[in-house]
C-alpha cells in the first residue's frame, strides 16, 4: 500500500474504537432505560442506524483504501477517491447522530443533511475508484 492509503487506512482503524464506544453506549441505554431513548422512535431508529453506518463503513473504507492503489488514476484524483471515501463513515453517523441530539428531538434537525453528504461522498469516491480499475 502506499504511504497515504495507509494514512487513511490509520485513520479509520483510530475511528474503530469511538465506534465500539458507541455501541456500548446504545446497549447501555437499552439495559438502564435511559429517558429520551427508548420512548423516543425517531431517536432511537436514527442512533441505530449511525451505529450500523460506522461500522459498515469503517470496515468498507478500509478494504477500498487497497484498491486505490490499484486503479489507473492521476495521483491528485487518487488522493480525492481517498478523502471522499474516508468522509463517508464520518459524516454519515454524525449526521444520524447530530441531527436528534436532545432526548426530546422528534424529528431530525437540519444536520441530517450531513447524512446527505456522506452518501454523495461515498458515490462520488466508489464510482471514480470503479472507473480507475476498469
Amino acid at each position: 500500500m502506499s504511504p497515504a492509503s495507509l494514512t487513511m487506512a490509520g485513520i479509520l482503524l483510530i475511528t474503530v474504537p469511538g465506534v465500539a464506544y458507541g455501541g456500548v453506549s446504545l446497549l447501555q441505554f437499552l439495559m438502564r432505560n435511559v429517558p429520551g431513548y427508548l420512548d423516543n422512535p425517531v431517536r432511537r431508529g436514527l442512533w441505530r442506524a449511525g451505529h450500523a453506518h460506522a461500522g459498515v463503513l469503517v470496515l468498507f473504507s478500509l478494504v477500498a483504501m487497497v484498491y486505490v492503489d490499484q486503479a489507473d488514476l492521476s495521483d491528485p484524483v487518487k488522493g480525492l477517491v481517498r478523502a471522499a471515501i474516508v468522509a463517508a463513515p464520518i459524516l454519515m453517523p454524525l449526521g444520524f447522530f447530530l441531527s436528534v441530539v436532545r432526548p426530546s428531538d422528534t424529528k431530525p434537525s437540519k444536520l441530517i443533511y450531513l447524512t446527505f453528504l456522506g452518501g454523495a461522498s461515498l458515490a462520488a469516491g466508489t464510482l471514480t475508484l470503479g472507473i480507475g480499475l476498469l
